[in-house]
C-alpha cells in the first residue's frame, strides 16, 4: 500500500501508533499543537507547518504573501489551543537559481506578520530544494485553565465558528488573519472545551474534534 491510498490523516494515525511519549507530554500527535508541561500555571505549545510551491501556493504568488502565510498558519494553530505565540524558527528550501530579491520579499512577509503578533523569529535553516519550501516551527504558552484540545468536546456543547468559510480560490488562504484575539476572548470569558483551526474545510476539520472527543454532532 502506498501513501496515496492511506491518505494524509491515515498516515498520521499510522505514525501516531508508533510514537511513545514521556510524562512531560500532555498532548502529542493529534491536535493543532503539542502540549508540554512547563510551569505551575502554563503549558508550552509547539507546532510546525510546511508550505510547498505547487501545493500551497504557485510560482507566481507574491513572495510577501507566501512568507506571511507561512507564519500565519502556525499562529492560527497556537490560537486553536487557546495559547499565545512567542518564538519561531523559519527554514527555507530554495531552488539554486532563486533570486535574492525573492528571499528578501519572503522575509518582508515573515517579519511583517511576526511583528504584528509579537512573535520573535529566532533562527532556522536553509537547504537546496527543487522548489520553494518554507517550514515554520513555533512555540507559545497557554494557561492551564485556557487549554482547548480537540479531545475535550462534551455532549451538549454548541458548535460556533468565527468568520466565514471558503474563499481560498480567491486567495483568502494567503491573507487571512489568525483568530488570536478571538481565541483569547473566548478562553478568558467562556468555558470553551475544544477548538480547532479550520484549514481543510468545516466538515473535515470538525471530524477531527468528533473523532478525538468520541462524540457526534447535529
Amino acid at each position: 500500500m502506498n501513501i496515496s491510498r492511506l491518505g494524509e490523516f491515515g498516515l498520521i494515525q499510522r505514525i501516531r501508533r508508533q510514537i511513545k511519549t514521556g510524562p512531560s507530554v500532555v498532548q502529542g500527535i493529534g491536535d493543532d499543537c503539542a502540549v508540554i508541561r512547563y510551569s505551575r500555571d502554563e503549558y508550552l505549545l509547539y507546532t510546525c507547518d510546511m508550505i510547498v510551491e505547487g501545493i500551497d501556493f504557485t510560482r507566481g504568488t507574491d513572495p510577501v504573501l507566501v512568507g506571511r502565510k507561512a507564519i500565519a498558519v502556525s499562529i492560527s494553530d497556537i490560537a486553536a489551543c487557546g495559547g499565545i505565540p512567542s518564538h519561531c524558527l523559519v527554514s527555507l528550501g530554495l531552488p539554486k537559481q532563486t533570486p535574492v530579491g525573492v528571499v528578501d520579499r519572503l522575509y518582508k512577509g515573515i517579519t511583517g506578520i511576526a511583528r504584528e503578533f509579537n512573535v520573535d523569529v529566532v533562527g532556522g535553516d536553509i537547504s537546496k530544494a527543487d522548489r520553494l519550501v518554507l517550514d515554520v516551527s513555533m512555540a507559545g504558552l497557554v494557561k492551564h485553565r485556557h487549554l482547548a484540545l480537540r479531545s475535550a468536546a462534551r455532549p451538549g456543547d454548541i458548535l460556533f465558528a468565527t468568520g466565514s468559510f471558503g474563499g481560498s480560490i480567491r486567495g483568502k488562504h494567503l491573507t487571512f488573519v489568525p483568530r488570536l484575539a478571538e481565541s483569547q476572548y473566548l478562553v478568558r470569558n467562556f468555558g470553551v472545551h475544544a477548538m480547532i483551526d479550520v484549514s481543510d474545510g468545516l466538515l473535515q476539520d470538525l471530524s477531527h474534534i468528533l473523532a478525538e472527543s468520541r462524540v457526534g454532532v447535529i
